[in-house]
């Protein structure tokens, strides 16, 4: 298939740059995959389309405060992007400054500590952070927030809570997984009480989350490696769902790829954990979900190949146009979809 497919033209008036008053507060388109039939819904609705011995599964990861800003030893200025945590004192990065950093040079970070560049690789940076404190002590203490690149301001102290979901636990994200966002505490305990399973995945989501695919034939595309982990207990929650007839919805296109990823090869979900860049696109056999609940996503990403595979090619091109019509709110802090499979 050609990038082209997967293009929009979207207004920019349309795209998000705050969260909605509350989080549960927000619309959501629902896609019917068999048919391709559309309703305006709100994201209030969700537990009509929920029944007792279904499943929902959430990745539980945690953002960091993975944006640093320094000064080399030049004194010219650096920004510093934390991709992955990879042990106490080190990490993989991406920067921005006038002239790359050299492997050997050191950068004074926050005004508050140093690190040495230790190797480059394409456009990653390993640093050692030459700090007592740990990395994720140090990115909590001096870090900030990383919004992603279309909010158009600098983040706030209510993006430190909104921009992080009502259940994060595992820090290492550079990104929030947003479909989550629309959940608060009441939201949860409202499908619990139903007898609605909640599961847990962990997907660190990196910045390759918001890279466009700059390739004309998508099967040239390399997708970026993410840390994964599914759990037995949640192995076991999806089959006892389906052996009792129940329905698996995932919570965000990264829940999604978690459990694709541990079902990968075989078709059968075992528990696991790991690096993926599995690449979901239409015509890709999915093996475990039969619901997703995200948000509107760029043009041209991953992201839109992955649910293009999961609604339908046409569905999702007529969903999208039809919510810029209706003026959905696209991307991070923007409104809901939920999408039932096409078969």
């Amino acid at each position: 298939m050609k990038i082209h497919d997967f293009d929009f033209d979207l207004p920019s008036e349309l795209i998000a740059q705050a969260p909605a008053e509350q989080r549960t507060s927000s619309r959501m388109l629902h896609l019917e995959g068999s048919s391709g039939m559309l309703r305006d819904r709100m994201f209030v609705d969700l537990p009509q389309y929920l029944r007792a011995g279904d499943v929902m599964v959430f990745n539980d990861t945690r953002v960091i405060k993975a944006r640093l800003c320094g000064v080399k030893s030049s004194g010219g200025r650096v920004e510093v992007m934390v991709e992955r945590v990879l042990d106490t004192h080190h990490a993989l990065t991406v920067m921005r400054a006038s002239h790359s950093p050299k492997p050997g040079s050191k950068l004074w970070l926050a005004d508050a500590f140093e690190v040495t560049v230790l190797a480059r690789e394409h456009d990653l940076y390993t640093l050692r952070f030459d700090h007592e404190s740990t990395v994720t002590e140090l990115l909590e203490r001096y870090g900030s927030l990383p919004l992603p690149p279309y909010i158009f301001r600098p983040a706030t102290r209510t993006d430190e809570s909104r921009y992080q979901t009502v259940y994060a636990k595992q820090t290492g994200a550079v990104a929030a997984p947003t479909a989550g966002l629309h959940f608060d505490e009441s939201m949860l305990k409202t499908l619990s009480e139903m007898g609605v399973a909640i599961a847990q995945v962990t997907l660190h989501i990196g910045l390759g989350t918001f890279q466009p695919v700059r390739v004309e034939n998508i099967v040239d595309h390399k997708m970026h490696k993410e840390m994964f982990h599914v759990p037995q207990e949640t192995v076991e929650s999806i089959q006892r769902a389906k052996a009792r007839g129940g329905r698996v919805l995932a919570v965000g296109t990264t829940s999604l790829r978690a459990l694709e990823a541990a079902a990968a090869g075989r078709g059968e979900l075992k528990s696991g954990h790991g690096d993926t860049d599995i690449f979901i696109t239409p015509g890709y056999r999915l093996h475990v979900v039969e619901r997703l609940l995200t948000n509107f996503h760029l043009p041209r990403s991953t992201l839109l190949m992955l649910v293009s595979a999961f609604g339908g090619l046409e569905n999702i091109r007529h969903a999208y146009q039809y919510a810029i019509m209706k003026r959905y709110r696209f991307f991070s802090y923007g409104d809901a979809m939920l999408i039932e499979r096409q078969p």
